[in-house]
């Protein structure tokens, strides 16, 4: 029986599987960004939103099952925003990810030498991101148009002028390291776009809840840390897909099929990175807790006296995704 199933009735407020351990996280993060949801029609997606919504009112079917609920719960959380109960662009759920993803980022190895290539599959590397930020902006307080179009910029200028200065430098070392240039361009990227998106949580601080969920304040260290763990999951979620493909490329193009069918370079490279995306993406997403933690000592000085005054050695925070 999941922990969220121990009272006897599903509590659809926290997530099926133990966050507290890297396999639970990681079976919540295989469900979330499950490429399958985006299939289910919209009437599925309907029906799916009116048992939960039955389930927390008391009202659902007669021998309703805990499995049909968690199904209805996953698909519903597949396309609805959690907080405004908005359906989702298509392009912005965590079910697009590992398609999306593999699209671009199969592109970008693939293409990687010409300049227009390279300028084009940045630049929709950061649009697509930008669809994901904005679609997935927090409803109490949303990420600005302002600090979104900035990151954007920043992060598109940042990854295209790796990509293009990375390629000019490699011209004269050997092919195999040429293919590797895109993905320090997507790693500059993640550095400069998560900490600009989220800017005013480095200014502002984000909230800080004891383990009974109690706010105690905010804190700009525990934004840093958020942010930082965000931006590792981020670069090492790209670095299988990007880093393992290359080498198999270089071998397969030496064989017959690839010289007999050179066209069929990007249909198999991207299929090679879906491999990767589709268990790179859920088990990335769990390397950290939603639900972090961060020791007292390493918060503000006058966060570190307040909450010392109460005997609180440990505080807990978002991080975000």
């Amino acid at each position: 029986m999941s922990v969220s199933t121990l009272s006897g009735r599903v509590n659809l407020d926290k997530p099926r599987y133990d966050q507290s351990t890297y396999g639970g996280r990681a079976k919540h993060f295989f469900v979330t960004t499950n490429p399958l949801n985006l299939f289910a029609t919209g009437d599925q997606l309907g029906k799916a939103r009116v048992l939960v919504q039955q389930y927390r009112s008391g009202t659902e079917p007669a021998g309703t099952s805990d499995d049909a609920v968690w199904r209805a719960k996953n698909l519903y959380d597949s396309a609805f925003h959690p907080e405004t109960g908005e359906k989702m662009f298509i392009l912005g759920r965590m079910s697009c990810q590992v398609p999306m993803n593999m699209l671009i980022t199969g592109c970008m190895l693939s293409f990687y030498k010409s300049t227009p290539a390279v300028v084009f599959w940045q630049w929709f590397n950061q649009s697509f991101n930008a669809i994901v930020n904005y679609t997935n902006r927090s409803g109490d307080s949303p990420i600005s148009t302002q600090r979104l179009g900035v990151s954007y910029v920043a992060a598109t200028l940042g990854a295209t002028g790796t990509a293009l200065g990375l390629n000019h430098v490699v011209k004269s070392m050997p092919p195999l390291v040429g293919r590797y240039v895109p993905f320090v361009a997507v790693a500059a990227a993640n550095c400069i776009n998560i900490p600009c998106m989220r800017s005013r949580e480095l200014t502002h601080g984000i909230a800080i809840l004891t383990e009974d969920g109690e706010k105690v304040g905010s804190s700009t260290k525990a934004a840093q840390k958020a942010i930082s763990q965000v931006v590792i999951s981020r670069i090492i979620m790209a670095t299988p897909g990007m880093l393992i493909p290359p080498i198999l490329m270089a071998k397969l193009e030496k064989g017959a099929f690839l010289k007999k069918y050179p066209w069929m370079n990007a249909p198999v490279q991207t299929a090679i990175v879906g491999v990767f995306l589709i268990f790179a993406t859920p088990m990335c997403c769990a390397l950290f807790p939603q639900m972090s933690s961060i020791a007292v000592s390493s918060l503000e000085s006058e966060l570190q006296e307040k909450l010392k005054a109460r005997n609180i050695t440990r505080v807990y925070y978002n991080k975000g995704l």
